[in-house]
């Protein structure tokens, strides 16, 4: 059987496909690994995809019923995220990214502090305040930065 030119871009894309969604399933042990040894400029996407992917594990294994786990993710999620904060502060780029970020996840964690019981919400409230502070800064941050440029 000949391939035709469309058959063989269609199985061109597929693999091209495959091998993007291979690259992005790093686990949370992988990209934390690569943090330190990363880029400056990279770290806050690194560090919002381990918080990110810690949001669903805590959610899922607050689910489980497995609270103890669930308030290990929470703490990588409130670390990681002062991690990308730092980072951006450092390098000036990628605050709104972060900033955003930090929002959806403490949104998230709201939700999921609703359907705790009520010795287990405690640690979840902390990590929400936590985020609020690590927003709060990159906000003053942008907003400096703007008012800095209306004064030129």
């Amino acid at each position: 059987m000949i391939a035709t030119p469309r058959f063989a871009l269609t199985m061109f894309l597929v693999a091209l496909t495959c091998a993007f969604s291979a690259a992005k399933d790093e686990t949370v042990d992988e990209l934390k690994a690569r943090v330190e040894s990363a880029r400056v400029d990279d770290r806050p996407g690194l560090c919002m995809r381990i918080a990110l992917a810690q949001l669903g594990n805590a959610d899922k294994l607050y689910s489980d019923g497995k609270v103890d786990e669930a308030r290990a993710a929470i703490d990588d999620i409130v670390a990681y995220s002062g991690k990308a904060r730092d980072a951006a502060l450092q390098t000036k780029r990628r605050l709104k990214n972060v900033e955003i970020d930090v929002r959806k996840i403490a949104d998230k964690l709201r939700d999921i502090k609703r359907t705790l019981a009520f010795e287990d919400q405690a640690p979840v409230e902390q990590a929400i305040r936590s985020l609020e502070e690590i927003r709060t800064t990159l906000l003053k941050e942008m907003f400096a930065k703007e008012s800095r440029k209306e004064k030129k």
